[in-house]
């Protein structure tokens, strides 16, 4: 296995990790680190998606006790099973929608235009959440959730199929226009990308197979690893920072990745597609 192969799936892995769980669309930059690496053919698609696992393990990980906690009561405890239906629910849409629209949106909407007026759209989007009226927040826990809350939050997610959305972005800001405090939204969007990016990492692989080889081991090990690192911090990290400041800087962040994509693409420096 060529070493700077090996280099480049690190780098992958560690923008992977980074920006999954942030209101800032890790595909955006995934396509934006590719194009820059010159790490952007089919398997390297395959493998954007793929490593989408070791973040998601991260995720476990962090939320572990909840996790065994839920599993273990789910056969007695209503909360317990009100939660893995509320995820289900939550999950639903994008299997349905993604199945449905997927393959069309891939070919259609990766467009360098709709990148960045996703992410501007997204960052105003995110300044206006934030400036809700405390009244506006009627759900302060995950635990809180009902079933209705959990299938809008899933329909809002779908709107990350979109690119340049964000997954992690729609379902937490969308959460909070929904009633959702900052935290619960935040909790609710974590447990949610568990069934999500799993899926999705698995249904890419399959479908993807005849592209791969044993020879690529190394290289999805290394973006897995790294990938599960960097997010394992990221994670810690968002949690602790919600608890005392908003997502603004993300937003501001947003705008202006925005503009960044919109000179890449003009000037040539990448190719904004699936």
């Amino acid at each position: 296995m060529d070493s700077m192969l090996l280099i480049k799936a690190a780098v992958m892995g560690l923008v992977e990790g980074l920006t999954e769980f942030l209101p800032i669309s890790s595909t955006g930059h995934l396509i934006l680190a590719g194009a820059l690496l010159g790490f952007d053919d089919d398997k390297a698609k395959v493998f954007d998606i793929a490593i989408q696992t070791g973040a998601i393990l991260a995720v476990i990980i962090v939320y572990w006790a909840k996790i065994r906690h839920t599993l273990w009561a789910v056969r007695y405890n209503a909360d317990a099973q009100r939660l893995v239906m509320n995820v289900l629910l939550g999950f639903l849409p994008a299997v349905v929608l993604g199945l449905l629209f997927g393959k069309a949106i891939k070919a259609h909407l990766f467009t360098p235009e709709v990148v960045a007026t996703t992410f501007i759209i997204g960052g105003f989007i995110i300044l206006w959440a934030e400036r809700r009226p405390a009244s506006a927040v009627r759900l302060e826990s995950v635990d809180d959730l009902r079933g209705r809350d959990a299938l809008k939050v899933g329909l809002v997610q779908c709107l990350a199929m979109i690119p340049g959305t964000s997954r992690s972005g729609a379902t937490i800001i969308g959460g909070m226009l929904l009633g959702l405090s900052r935290k619960a939204a935040t909790d609710f969007s974590f447990f949610l990308a568990i069934p999500t990016l799993i899926g999705a990492g698995g249904y890419s692989l399959y479908k993807e197979r005849a592209l791969l080889s044993l020879a690529d081991a190394p290289m999805f090990a290394v973006g897995l690893v790294v990938s599960f690192l960097s997010a394992w911090v990221c994670v810690r990290w968002l949690l602790k920072f919600i608890s005392t400041h908003s997502f603004e800087v993300f937003a501001w962040y947003r705008i202006a990745f925005g503009i960044v994509v919109l000179v890449s693409a003009q000037m040539g420096w990448v190719t904004w597609a699936a």
